[in-house]
């Protein structure tokens, strides 16, 4: 079967969409302290590289929804690879060509844009796909942004242990490809419209549903749960077994990847024999858990372990919610996944907000600061049984 007929095809461009989200958010943490070095820049201005992706990440969400309406979702696509590869090859050239630091942020901000439509787009493509088990197929998709983010951690070590992290401008090159390939697929792959899009639904119709503020909600506390764990997996991880930042990085965060996307593969295969609800309810009760594992132990091998559970049990909450979604609004079109995107990246800067405010105040306490946390599976696991009742009353 030609490519220009192919819904497989277009399936696969999306998982290499979501590898390709998975470098723009990854790789340039890895470079901070080289950043740092390098460039003479303070961690005030670091810390700001993060600030700055994800505003504009939260920006694209909040406007792309009526915007892709307008270019259709195959334009949107490949301009979002566009932004992702020139802010990657901005990333190499741009520090060198102007002032380091806001060569740096002009990068973050292209490949931020690309990322952005990235998220609110690859769902709906898929989504829209005539192909079968959906919800499977959902959180398969969404595991490849886990494997793309071991591959960024793992292949970006490796580089740096035989070429050195000195050479880190020749790696953003490197990564920078992948964004290029995945256009041209994109141009040649079939691409459908959901249902919302081609019937013209409004957006103002998402604020007179309940369901929607509950789907909203259950977003929110996703991303929540996730990113409360994994951006301090790397501190647990040096802290627990005292070893260097390379193997902290490879015991932390790479493993809550691992998992997580280990987690979206399982159900990605056996998704069709499991209830989503149940899953979601379980998995909210093993992050609940995990958390307070973590939070509650003085032993740094059991607070290991509670980061890769929680690793495990977050994989299903994104996509879970978006096929919960998708279900419960089929005529909402893209404007649905764009506020279910803003609202998963708010989740993902509240969650790891309130780790560390609270760890502050218990004197830096982070197990003391996890704790806090444990409200986000909760809420979640009363959103999705909410929704339940819902969808019985309709």
């Amino acid at each position: 079967m030609k490519i220009r007929n192919n819904y497989n095809a277009t399936v696969a461009a999306s998982y290499i969409g979501y590898v390709t989200q998975a470098i723009v958010n990854n790789f340039a943490p890895l470079l901070f302290l080289t950043f740092s070095s390098e460039f003479g820049l303070g961690l005030d201005r670091i810390a700001l590289i993060t600030t700055v992706n994800f505003a504009v990440q939260l920006l694209v969400d909040l406007i792309s929804a009526g915007l892709i309406r307008k270019t259709g979702y195959r334009a949107a696509i490949i301009a979002a690879h566009v932004f992702a590869a020139a802010g990657l090859v901005g990333l190499a050239v741009l520090p060198y060509a102007l002032p380091p630091f806001p060569g740096i942020i002009i990068s973050v901000v292209l490949y931020a844009i690309g990322g952005g439509l990235t998220e609110v787009l690859i769902s709906p493509i898929v989504e829209a796909c005539p192909t079968e088990k959906k919800e499977a197929s959902m959180s398969l998709l969404h595991s490849f942004y886990c494997w793309g983010h071991v591959a960024v951690i793992i292949i970006s070590t490796l580089f740096f242990r035989v070429f050195g992290v000195f050479s880190w401008r020749i790696l953003a090159l490197i990564w920078a490809a992948v964004p290029v390939f995945n256009c041209f697929l994109f141009a040649a792959v079939p691409i459908k419209t959901l249902e919302g899009d081609e019937t013209g639904g409004k957006i103002v119709d998402l604020f007179r549903s309940p369901v929607f503020y509950v789907i909203m909600a259950v977003m929110v506390c996703a991303g929540a749960a996730e990113q409360g764990m994994s951006q301090w997996a790397s501190a647990f991880a040096e802290s627990a077994l005292h070893v260097s930042k390379t193997v902290g990085d490879l015991a932390g965060p790479c493993v809550f990847a691992l998992l997580m996307g280990t987690s979206r593969a399982l159900y990605g295969k056996f998704g069709d024999r499991i209830r989503l609800d149940a899953a979601m309810i379980f998995c909210g009760a093993l992050c609940t858990g995990s958390y307070l594992l973590a939070s509650l132990t003085d032993s740094a091998v059991a607070g290991l372990i509670g980061c890769g559970v929680c690793g495990f049990a977050v994989g299903i909450f994104w996509p879970g919610t978006f096929s919960t979604a998708a279900k419960a609004m089929p005529a909402a079109g893209t404007a649905l996944y764009a506020f279910m995107a803003l609202a998963g990246d708010a989740g993902c800067s509240a969650g790891p907000s309130l780790v560390g405010f609270a760890a502050d105040a218990s004197g830096g306490d982070l197990r003391r600061g996890l704790i806090y946390a444990v409200i986000f599976p909760l809420v979640l696991i009363a959103g999705v049984i909410i929704l339940g009742k819902m969808k019985k009353a309709r």
